[in-house]
């Protein structure tokens, strides 16, 4: 039941306004609850100005602060430093507590601290809720108490502790009159931003639409979903970064299912989890590798390859496909992910450090959980990650999950007009062949920056020299 006074919901990664743990603890706890969201200036200083994440945020706000405006309330839209401005909101509006639901990233629990010692100065309490993953780290741990280092045994004991109330919809009913009203929005020009064309529809209501589109299709998902041509993946990976559904609807209609796809997505669901509790386990996983031996591993210094890796020259079409269209769209198939990650670290022989900060600095969907723990995954030097001796052939890799060359040639159009045989590795063409399919390599596309045989000696002898085990 509803008390007298008043409490702030601080909106984060979880820009929605329906089964949505923290509001729906405020409207319960408070008989006035304000609403608010900051664009938190240690955040958004670095970036470019045409950072697509910020176009996708504005959107995700401006629908947000429409829906609660339905309700008579409305949001406060705050620019500056988040630690700074949520005390100081918090004041003015002389409210009791300040409701949030949790963020699992380092510098997120840093900035919470520092906000919650704020509040409790002047008398506020600080409550998080749980709300963007279905069991945090604490909650799904070994007989022994201990976190899991292993996937297989973690997705195991998360199925078995899954109940339904676990992912029960947290019930949004504001009374009339109980939600606040709010100020004016920023424009993104306000905010010392530009409008960046955007790769999926933000919001609510984009979020919505590509849920029910991926629902008809999740049956094929175990199948499809490797092949980066086709239409495989689910596409709602910027929307659960951004809170613009919920992860406990996702995880209720997967569960409900018992299509190979709709298990092999609740797995994918699972991992998510699975990475934010690592991070839990080990913050200083974001620049140290899991597994402390790894961390003596001597990297190359090849600034060519850096730079061919990062635009697309690599001399792999896969590899250059991929590179160009995250730098285009800032969104990338997962395989591929897998596959370039790969590429950097075992072919190239570069830290997977900054293969993680290109990514973080271009991924509309960039989490940081997943992102390091995939990274180290590939990289071999993560929990439960991929073993250091097997390293993926990017040529094969190609063969298998481009065979026609679909997503190939709509991001290399060099290479438009080879032939299928030749495609996934054109430097083994003839000087004729090269001349009918209008691609001299070396002129029009580069050759190979690295022969995959030799690369693949160079990285086993890195990962043997700190002998492994």
């Amino acid at each position: 039941m509803a008390v007298e006074g008043a409490g702030l919901v601080w909106f984060r990664r979880d820009l929605r306004d329906f089964d949505h743990a923290a509001l729906a603890s405020a409207l319960a706890a408070h008989d006035r609850v304000h609403c608010a969201f900051v664009f938190d200036t240690q955040i958004l200083d670095p970036l470019p100005r045409d950072d697509a994440r910020i176009s996708f945020i504005h959107d995700c706000v401006a629908e947000l602060d429409h829906a609660l405006r339905a309700h008579g309330g409305g949001l406060h839209v705050l620019h500056g430093a988040a630690r700074d401005e949520i005390p100081r909101l918090a004041r003015a509006l002389r409210v009791q507590a300040v409701f949030v639901a949790r963020d699992y990233e380092p510098d997120a629990v840093a900035r919470d601290d520092a906000v919650g010692q704020q509040l409790r100065e002047s008398g506020i309490a600080l409550r998080g809720f749980k709300d963007q993953v279905v069991f945090e780290v604490d909650e799904v741990v070994t007989a022994a108490g201990k976190p899991y280092s292993v996937f297989t045994p973690y997705r195991s004991a998360w199925l078995a502790r899954l109940a339904p109330h676990h992912v029960a919809p947290r019930a949004v009913e504001p009374r009339p009159g109980q939600l606040a009203p709010g100020g004016e929005l920023q424009s993104l020009e306000s905010l010392g931003f530009r409008r960046a064309a955007l790769p999926v529809e933000a919001g609510m209501s984009g979020a919505r639409r590509a849920w029910a589109a991926f629902r008809d299709r999740i049956a094929g998902y175990a199948e499809a979903r490797d092949f980066p041509a086709r239409e495989g993946t689910s596409g709602l990976s910027p929307h659960l970064r951004f809170g613009t559904l919920s992860v406990r609807e996702l995880v209720r209609f997967a569960r409900g299912k018992r299509s190979a796809g709709a298990q092999a997505w609740l797995s994918e669901l699972v991992w998510r989890e699975f990475y934010f509790a690592a991070l839990g386990v080990r913050p200083d996983s974001v620049d140290h590798a899991w597994r402390g031996e790894f961390d003596a591993l001597r990297w190359e210094d090849d600034e060519a390859g850096w730079q061919a890796w990062t635009q697309g020259r690599t001399g792999y079409p896969i590899v250059d496909a991929a590179m160009r269209e995250l730098a285009k769209r800032g969104t990338l198939h997962n395989r591929l992910r897998m596959v370039v990650a790969s590429f950097l670290v075992k072919d190239l022989g570069l830290d997977w450090r900054r293969g993680e900060r290109w990514f973080a600095g271009r991924l509309l969907d960039y989490d940081r959980a997943a992102n390091v723990g995939n990274w180290q995954w590939c990289a071999s030097t993560g929990s439960d990650a991929q073993p250091w001796f097997r390293i993926f052939n990017p040529v094969t890799q190609s063969k298998r999950f481009d065979p026609d060359g679909e997503y190939i040639r709509a991001w290399v159009p060099e290479l438009a007009r080879v032939s299928p045989k030749h495609l996934h590795a054109p430097w083994v063409m003839s000087e004729a062949e090269q001349r009918a399919a209008g691609c001299i390599v070396g002129v029009d596309y580069p050759p190979p920056h690295v022969d995959h045989a030799e690369a693949r000696r160079r990285a086993l002898a890195r990962f043997e020299a700190i002998r492994p085990s």
